[in-house]
């Protein structure tokens, strides 16, 4: 049962994302392919609602929500495609702290986390290489790293703040097929400042984030494909009349509710456990299910248009496109079903 006061948070998230989160396909089409990729003034006016202080605790100049009120407002930005980095700034959000964590706070520096070392990896580097104040380390899949003030390197005790333009900072920028970009980050000998830090909580949490965004991404794309199958008229009847056609929308909104079930629990345990090692595996489960659920809906969601469905043209692609990018983030289906399986082992009959 969630309380009262929790529901109330979630909802004024909701009307505080609808605000900004409105689904204009047009501006996310004009910002593929360029550099940084998303838009600084949303972001201002993102950072300015205090979202990337969402789960700090208010001692520290946060709101204290639950992590049910992050689902919400991911879930949000999924559905309206957002692609200015919030899970990324959010995950950094709440592991350092100082003049640099308050500018990021408030919108004036960016401050994205780099803790991936190999292209499966659900945990951070083991190590972090710090000699004399200067990092040396290689971290890969950065996201929208091109607009980064500063990045937070990250390993499994420690991490490390260092100002993208420092000297020995090299970003290698690649593009994705949603028209965004990831970038591999070398660090050689980079002047840094060295923190203390426990990423794993953090890095739970924008995990299911991720599902989240999944989520809201696959809900708009099956909201646009229904009102295509009202709208367009073969052999006389409008496409929504066909049994085929129904049975695939009914199979997508299946995915959907299931995949928001399985968030909506995972988050509940979190809020009540911690990060206990069932909560860890309910996030996997979420995870999991919402990383397949999304590319098949949004697949199917091509097909129920047709040719034009195929086309760049058609706003549809866009969810597929993004899917495939977001789908594989933080680990994709296969590794969160391996890591539920450790975390969660089948039960003895008794």
């Amino acid at each position: 049962m969630i309380p009262d006061d929790v529901l109330s948070s979630i909802e004024m998230i909701r009307d505080s994302a609808r605000g900004i989160a409105r689904q204009d396909l047009g501006r996310i089409r004009k910002l593929r392919f360029t550099l940084p990729g998303f838009d600084r003034s949303v972001w201002a006016e993102m950072c300015s609602l205090g979202w990337l202080a969402l789960r700090l605790p208010e001692e520290r100049g946060g709101a204290g929500l639950s992590l049910l009120a992050y689902a919400a407002l991911a879930e949000e930005a999924g559905r309206a495609l957002l692609p200015e980095p919030l899970i990324p700034a959010i995950l950094a959000s709440g592991l350092f702290d100082g003049v640099r964590h308050e500018q990021h706070i408030a919108g004036e520096r960016l401050v994205l986390p780099a803790w991936m070392d190999g292209r499966d990896a659900l945990e951070p580097a083991r190590s972090l290489d710090i000699r004399d104040g200067r990092l040396f380390a290689h971290r890969i899949h950065v996201p929208l790293a091109a607009g980064a003030d500063d990045f937070l390197v990250v390993g499994a005790s420690r991490g490390a703040l260092v100002a993208a333009d420092a000297p020995g900072v090299e970003v290698t920028v690649h593009q994705t097929q949603d028209g965004g970009h990831v970038a591999d980050v070398r660090f050689d000998g980079a002047p840094c400042q060295a923190l203390a830090v426990d990423p794993r909580p953090a890095l739970a949490e924008a995990t299911l984030a991720t599902a989240a965004y999944l989520l809201g991404l696959m809900d708009g794309a099956l909201e646009i494909t229904l009102a295509y199958l009202r709208q367009r008229v073969q052999f006389g009847k409008t496409l929504d009349q066909f049994q085929v056609l129904q049975h695939m929308a009914v199979d997508a909104r299946l995915e959907i509710q299931l995949s928001r079930a399985s968030i909506g629990q995972a988050a509940l345990q979190w809020d009540t456990q911690g990060a206990s090692s069932a909560a860890h595996a309910a996030i996997s489960r979420a995870k999991a299910r919402a990383s397949a659920a999304a590319r098949k809906v949004t697949r199917d969601c091509i097909q129920l248009h047709g040719g034009i469905g195929f086309t760049d043209e058609h706003d549809i692609g866009l969810f597929l496109r993004k899917a495939m990018v977001e789908a594989p983030r933080f680990g994709g289906p296969a590794q969160h079903r391996a890591r539920f399986g450790q975390l969660k082992p089948i039960e003895q009959e008794c």
